[in-house]
């Protein structure tokens, strides 16, 4: 069950990209399809949603969205470098106007100290934009992580679709 602010933002993001006439896809790594299913978990959901992509591995990342290996070897899965080209393996793949992907260390083990449990990288590419990236930290367990970047992924199309 997805928290009821969840949906509502998911509601909100759903009637700015209506509104745009803009499709959306994702490409998930962390999330798991989180960002999806609450898209989806919204009734008429499915005249924006185009499709989402959960690529958990480097295998996936590769085979399903073209994310170059070499990139992945080179600057890690969770990396600006990766989720950048996440997002825009998306969007080539699907017919959306936008896509978002995210890719992280949601815990509780598998952090370093230079990518510590809660570092989260997204990226949001969009037809005729540069594609953009971010990074954060979030605070938390898994749960609260997860959560914390569906919630900015959100953020970050509803400003670009706002």
């Amino acid at each position: 069950m997805l928290p009821e602010q969840t949906l509502r933002d998911a509601e909100t993001l759903l009637a700015a990209c209506r509104a745009n006439n803009i499709k959306l896809a994702t490409a998930e790594s962390c999330t798991g399809g989180l960002i999806a299913a609450a898209l989806t978990a919204i009734a008429g959901s499915s005249d924006v949603v185009d499709r989402g992509f959960v690529t958990y591995s480097n295998e996936a990342k590769n085979q399903m969205i073209g994310v170059p290996m070499p990139l992945i070897e080179q600057h890690g899965a969770t990396s600006e470098q990766v989720a950048q080209a996440m997002a825009s393996g998306a969007l080539e793949r699907s017919r959306a106007g936008i896509a978002v992907s995210v890719t992280g260390v949601a815990g509780p083990g598998g952090g370093t100290a230079e990518k510590p449990v809660g570092l989260v990288c997204f990226g949001l590419a969009q037809r005729g934009q540069p594609t953009v990236s971010e990074k954060h930290v979030f605070p938390g367990d898994r749960a609260a992580i997860r959560a914390a970047t569906v919630a900015h992924a959100f953020a970050m199309i509803r400003a670009r679709v706002s």
